[in-house]
């Protein structure tokens, strides 16, 4: 009997294996490190936001994130797969369940939206009524369908982002991550954006790291949900806010805050109360 309520408080009490864990990472680029000693987890359905001016390593964590920089110290989990040193053909699996939406978009301008959106899938020699499927069934949930046989340069930024973030989605990935996804957008253009980041997070409960500079896009994050009755964003009830997101903040390089919202705006670290300011 003993046993048995053992193992089961055991079973209760055991946390979800985090999808990405850094632990002690160091990356320098023949200088001083750019990030020293980072830990931090995402677990399961959470969000982080990356917060920080620009230059703090905000991108290079984000990289680092899915091996497209390799730290000179520390360890990264994908998965509970070491990355850190790992070959590119092994990475190759790895980054497939992981969706990355590029700073700026980094569209190709040569290829049309449908070919942007489905790159991955052509280079895996999928059926052509498949992609087309799947390139729509993502371009519908960012809404733009009617973009399929357009060539990026015909699209605002707002636009082109929009698609970026399709293209992230086409695998129906396990992990995503966002550099900068409203970097220079108008106020209204960023708002659909984040709401398309909401609806992510909370239709399909994706596990995600974002990096932003904009405070405005963390707070709307971290005190909205997804009303799916509605098809769109609304604000929680006051003094409420989504739990599974949270927050982390560079400075010079180190880790500087991690936690909720809460504890972000009544911090007492200099730095963070200035950048809140």
């Amino acid at each position: 009997m003993n046993t048995l309520a053992a193992s089961s408080t055991e079973s209760v009490a055991r946390a979800p294996e985090p999808v990405i864990e850094f632990r002690g990472v160091t990356v320098s680029f023949d200088g001083p490190p750019v990030l020293r000693e980072i830990t931090f987890s995402v677990a399961p359905g959470e969000t982080r936001v990356l917060l920080g001016p620009a230059g703090v390593g905000k991108s290079v964590l984000l990289k680092t994130a899915n091996g497209l920089v390799q730290p000179d110290s520390g360890t990264v989990l994908l998965f509970q797969e070491r990355i850190s040193g790992l070959p590119e053909q092994e990475l190759f699996p790895l980054r497939a369940r992981t969706g990355m939406v590029f700073q700026e978009g980094a569209l190709f301008d040569s290829l049309s939206v449908r070919d942007n959106v489905a790159y991955q899938l052509i280079q895996e020699r999928l059926p052509d009524e498949e992609i087309d499927t799947r390139v729509l069934e993502a371009l519908r949930f960012v809404g733009l369908e009617e973009t399929f046989t357009l060539f990026p340069g015909s699209l605002s930024g707002g636009m082109r982002r929009r698609v970026a973030i399709a293209r992230a989605l086409i695998h129906r990935p396990e992990f995503l991550l966002y550099d900068s996804p409203t970097g220079g957008l108008d106020p209204v253009t960023s708002t659909t954006i984040i709401e398309l980041i909401v609806k992510q997070r909370d239709v399909y409960k994706t596990p995600s790291l974002l990096v932003t500079h904009r405070l405005q896009d963390a707070f709307t994050l971290c005190t909205s949900r997804f009303d799916k009755d509605q098809d769109k964003m609304v604000p929680l009830p006051d003094g409420e806010t989504e739990h599974g997101t949270t927050f982390l903040m560079l400075n010079e390089g180190r880790l500087i805050f991690d936690g909720s919202l809460h504890d972000l705006v009544h911090s007492q670290n200099e730095f963070v109360r200035e950048f809140l300011e």
